[in-house]
């Protein structure tokens, strides 16, 4: 009795276990990787698997197969090289306001000896501009400028909510720092916010635009401009520069295609919100987003009466895509794609990422290659069609209950 209820689990397995061998078929494309010499490594995506992975990079796999045929499945952490931001708070203290024929003053101190390099300024004013000078000073008799006629705005009315009221400067070790306000009200300073600001800048990615082009819509009054990369790629980043001197401020969109339905009329392309952001003249036009692939943009200014923007230029940039990997056995092994079904995997290791060493060497990519849908005899699973799989595991249960059923009767 024991024998043969150990065969039943035993066929069991072997179905499971077939069926998962079966496992890269499922997906279109794979590359072999080559450099393995160490328990972890590193793996660069490259921006032709973007096109054929799923837009969300869910179906990305790794495989190795053993030289006995069987199938394993390596475990890895996917990572996004971006920029990051790491701020600091400075305690202060607001001494004094004062003004003169020159202005309203602010007068700050700093008790520690830590360097600063960024203000942020909160006025109970919805609607204001004004020029601002910011000096500094180690005993409030002798002061030395370090930001000079700046100015800074804010408008809040039924279709704009903008502000700009942030000093970033180089950083400055004073106890004291003094903020003039060129007004002829005086301003209310609700708040302000001291930081040593430090900008670790991530690797990144410059597409060449495959071509780009500007259109007026009078009706709309908007300046809609269509920018198409040469391949699909992970977007998150787009910069404008505008040639107008002027000042401007512009509410805006960017989108990216998503699909495209063939109708009677002509092609339809549906596009997908990037972000919504504001066009303005106060500062560097950078705009950045989470990463998607896409190849073909849209970016719609809203110009209201104003005459429409010249756009002198446009770049696109990315980010790099990183898999940390985890290779534990002798095996030949392959990235796999091109699944829009695939849902995302769970790794152990991502509980355990603090484990991981820091210094990875890369590993190769190789050339793409189709896997091919019809499975070799050697390797074929047990049950090609799943129906039959189904039928089988019934009547597995089936004699399982029975030989159950008999041993109670017995007992």
């Amino acid at each position: 009795m024991k024998q043969q209820t150990s065969l039943l689990y035993l066929l069991i397995f072997s179905i499971f276990s077939s069926w998962s061998y079966g496992q890269m078929h499922d997906y279109d494309y794979k590359r072999e990787l080559s450099g393995i010499s160490e328990t972890w490594h590193k793996i660069v995506l490259s921006d032709e698997v973007f096109g054929k992975a799923s837009k969300d990079l869910l179906d990305l796999r790794i495989y190795g197969v053993k030289d006995d045929g069987k199938i394993i499945e390596v475990p890895y952490l996917l990572l996004t090289t971006r920029d990051q931001n790491i701020s600091k708070k400075v305690t202060f203290e607001t001494l004094n306001v004062s003004e003169n024929e020159n202005g309203y003053y602010f007068t700050f101190k700093i008790p520690t000896s830590k360097p600063v390099n960024h203000i942020d300024l909160d006025f109970a004013q919805e609607n204001f501009d004004w020029r601002v000078t910011l000096e500094g000073s180690q005993d409030q008799q002798e002061w030395f400028k370090i930001v000079e006629d700046q100015r800074i705005l804010s408008i809040r009315n039924t279709q704009t909510d903008f502000q700009f009221t942030e000093l970033d400067f180089a950083s400055a070790k004073y106890q004291y720092f003094r903020l003039l306000a060129k007004s002829e009200q005086q301003p209310d300073l609700k708040n302000a916010s001291i930081t040593q600001n430090e900008d670790v800048k991530g690797k990144k990615r410059n597409y060449q635009l495959k071509r780009y082009r500007v259109k007026e819509n009078i009706r709309t009054q908007q300046t809609e401009i269509d920018v198409e990369l040469k391949m699909p790629v992970r977007v998150s980043e787009i910069k404008l520069k505008v040639s107008d001197d002027f000042d401007y401020y512009r509410s805006m969109a960017i989108k990216y295609l998503t699909d495209s339905v063939k109708t009677e009329k002509g092609w339809h392309y549906n596009y997908r919100i990037f972000t919504r952001d504001n066009l303005n003249s106060l500062e560097e036009n950078t705009f950045t987003f989470p990463d998607v692939t896409a190849q073909r943009l849209k970016i719609i200014i809203d110009n209201q009466d104003n005459q429409p923007l010249n756009i002198e230029e446009i770049q696109v940039q990315g980010p790099f895509k990183e898999m940390i990997a985890r290779f534990t056995e002798e095996a030949t092994y392959f990235l796999t794609y091109g699944n829009q079904d695939a849902s995302s995997p769970y790794y152990d290791i991502q509980r355990f990422d603090n484990k991981i060493p820091e210094d990875l060497s890369i590993l190769e990519l190789g050339n793409e290659q189709t896997i091919s849908k019809q499975k070799s005899k050697t390797a074929s699973p047990l049950f090609e069609n799943q129906s039959w799989l189904w039928i089988v595991m019934a009547l597995i249960i089936g004699v399982l209950g029975w030989f159950s059923f008999r041993m109670m009767k017995k007992g």
